[in-house]
């Protein structure tokens, strides 16, 4: 792969910066190509050369903090890495969960919305985790089931149950232990 042009790279730092304080400032869901490309102070033709939609630059921002609990999930110390129950995996699972939506959650609103969550990368390495803790666990139906246990981190429940109802992180991450005890325990 040839290397990245040293204007390319100044650019894309400058578009992930404006975008990364665009995601976060407000309504994730509302930041358009032309607010970043105008925050970055880029032409739209520059910043469309690298990213297609602004999905997939809040996914390039969010793409570093997954890959890192993916690590630990591979081989990361029990109960979150092998070698422990599959309940207690899926509960330390949820609470590294709950910590990425706490700290990234306006990316993932940005990049992870209704069925676009489906399809990235990150969704299918959970559902491939939670669908193996399940099968360990014997559970019925592990693929369906999979997607089940997944539905609670959607980052719109997420913040609804963080903003509207009140719950704090911990109580969050103490009802999916709970259901993970239930339901793979």
């Amino acid at each position: 792969m040839p290397a990245e042009r040293a204007d390319a790279a100044r650019n894309r730092a400058q578009v992930l910066a404006a975008a990364a304080e665009l995601f976060r400032s407000g309504d994730p869901t509302a930041v358009t190509m032309e607010d970043v490309a105008r925050a970055a102070g880029v032409g739209r033709a520059t910043l469309y050369r690298r990213y297609p939609d602004v999905r997939s630059i809040a996914a390039a921002l969010l793409d570093e903090h997954e890959r890192e609990l993916q690590e630990r999930l591979l081989r990361g110390e029990p109960p979150l890495g092998p070698g422990a129950p599959p309940a207690d995996r899926l509960a330390a699972f949820y609470r590294a969960m709950v910590e990425l939506l706490e700290r990234f959650g306006h990316l993932v609103l940005g990049a992870e919305t209704g069925s676009a969550r489906f399809a990235t990368g990150a969704y299918g390495f959970w559902y491939a985790h939670v669908r193996a803790l399940a099968t360990a666990a014997g559970a019925p139906e592990p693929a369906q089931l999979a997607d089940v246990l997944l539905a609670p981190l959607t980052s719109e429940l997420y913040m609804r149950q963080r903003r509207d109802v009140g719950l704090t992180p911990e109580q969050i991450g103490d009802r999916l232990a709970w259901l993970a005890a239930r339901t793979l325990g």
